[in-house]
C-alpha cells in the first residue's frame, strides 16, 4: 500500500498540485489525501471506499488507474490472506455482539403498540352498525319532518272550510 501512495505523492509533486488543491478538485479531505499517500489504510472504515478514492486520484492526476488499482487488489488480497481463522472468528463475535445490543433507533422501524387490539373485522363490523345507526335516525328525522308538514297542512285547510 506504501508503494501506491509514493507513486500518487511522487506525480502529485511532480505535477505542483497541493493536497488542499487536490483535495478541492477530488471533493475529499486533505487528511484523505495523505493518509492514502502515506499508505495508511487504518485511516479508511470502508476499504471499498479506499479503492474507488485510489482509483479516483489516479486518474485526477493522469496516472494509469487501472494498473493501480490492480496494485490495490493484489495488496489487498496478500493482506487478507495473512489473517488468521481465529482473528477472523472473533471479530465476527464482535460484530455479532454488537448487532445484539443495537437499539432501534429509526421512527420507521419501531414497533407500535396499540392500546386496544380490537380484530379488523369486529372493527369493521362495528363500523357497518355506526352507519346504519345514523341511516336510521337520518331518515327518521325526515319522517317527522314529513309528518309536521302534513298536519300543518290538514290544519290550514280545516280553517279555510270553516271560514
Amino acid at each position: 500500500m506504501k508503494e501506491i501512495g509514493e507513486k500518487l505523492r511522487a506525480e502529485r509533486l511532480n505535477i505542483g498540485i497541493s493536497i488542499e488543491e487536490a483535495a478541492e478538485d477530488l471533493k475529499m479531505r486533505p487528511s484523505q489525501i495523505e493518509n492514502i499517500e502515506e499508505g495508511n489504510m487504518k485511516a479508511f472504515q470502508d476499504i471499498f471506499y479506499l479503492k474507488y478514492f485510489i482509483r479516483d486520484y489516479a486518474k485526477y492526476l493522469g496516472l494509469d488507474y487501472e494498473e493501480l488499482v490492480d496494485e490495490f487488489n493484489e495488496f489487498l488480497f496478500d493482506y487478507t490472506s495473512k489473517i488468521s481463522l481465529e482473528d477472523i472468528k472473533e471479530v465476527k463475535k464482535q460484530n455479532e455482539n454488537k448487532e445484539k445490543s443495537k437499539k432501534i433507533s429509526s421512527p420507521y422501524t419501531i414497533e407500535r403498540h396499540s392500546r386496544f387490539k380490537i380484530a379488523p373485522l369486529i372493527q369493521y363490523i362495528l363500523i357497518i352498525i355506526l352507519v346504519i345507526v345514523g341511516l336510521y335516525f337520518y331518515f327518521k328525522s325526515e319522517h317527522d319532518d314529513f309528518n309536521d308538514n302534513t298536519i300543518a297542512v290538514n290544519h290550514i285547510e280545516s280553517k279555510v272550510v270553516i271560514a
